[in-house]
């Protein structure tokens, strides 16, 4: 990246899926799509962006389909944290590889691989220019990943929540199945819980109504989706209230 332009956004959260390190296998992690993932993610700290990641497992394991099949659901999502643990893993080791210093932290613990989820000193990490991984969600079974992701992003005073999907932004149906549906530059909040549009849990998107947490949704693998975003330049969906709102 040349030029002397600065990021419109200082710190931000990305969330990422499990299932989108699967790549075409569906399960597991493709080595090519997780070594993408950190190529795109070394673009941000690149530019000078303080960057925190909340991965989710489902890749590996999911706690409300395994629940909905007769497992108990509390151990169940308990499963689903040591999933995220094992992504956050990958992802740092990729990140490593690409030159980047990266921390996983974790909210159960590991301490044999992971420091302990402590604010003060992944705010340190991240002033140092390292990216942060959180693991394990929340540590709580009910919550998901969409809500660490929101909560993660308060307590480490992040200017914008991006959720990196595998399409460019919120539509109002499924562009996977429905080739006419309609992709909505800008949404406020309010919009998504009416229209009951699923960008993310309700929770997820009540916390960050709540604390007037904007909301990027794009595509990580679309040419320069992460620098565009970083720029404030438009792209995908920005999910975020008038300030009259």
């Amino acid at each position: 990246m040349t030029g002397s332009a600065s990021p419109a956004w200082q710190r931000v959260l990305l969330k990422l899926s499990g299932e989108a390190l699967a790549g075409e296998q569906k399960f597991g992690i493709d080595g090519d799509v997780l070594a993408a993932t950190a190529r795109e993610i070394k673009t941000l700290v690149d530019l000078g962006v303080q960057l925190g990641v909340v991965i989710g497992g489902g890749n590996f394991f999911r706690g409300m389909k395994a629940a909905a099949g007769g497992m108990d659901r509390v151990g169940a999502d308990y499963i689903g944290m040591l999933a995220t643990a094992m992504n956050a893993l990958a992802l740092q080791q990729a990140l490593i590889a690409q030159g980047v210093a990266a921390r996983v932290q974790s909210a159960i613990p590991i301490s044999g691989v992971a420091e302990p989820y402590i604010r003060a000193r992944a705010l340190k990490h991240l002033e140092l220019g390292r990216v942060v991984v959180f693991a394990a969600g929340t540590g709580n079974p009910l919550f998901t990943t969409d809500t660490a992701a929101s909560l993660r992003a308060l307590e480490i005073d992040a200017e914008i929540m991006v959720k990196a999907t595998r399409v460019d932004g919120v539509y109002d149906d499924d562009p996977e199945k429905n080739p006419h549906a309609m992709r909505f530059e800008r949404l406020e909040f309010r919009d998504v819980l009416e229209k009951n549009l699923r960008v993310m849990d309700m929770t997820a998107i009540t916390l960050c109504q709540e604390n007037q947490m904007p909301i990027q949704v794009l595509n990580l693998h679309s040419g320069g989706s992460l620098v565009k975003m970083a720029m404030g330049e438009p792209v995908g969906t920005l999910i975020m209230d008038r300030p009259d709102a």
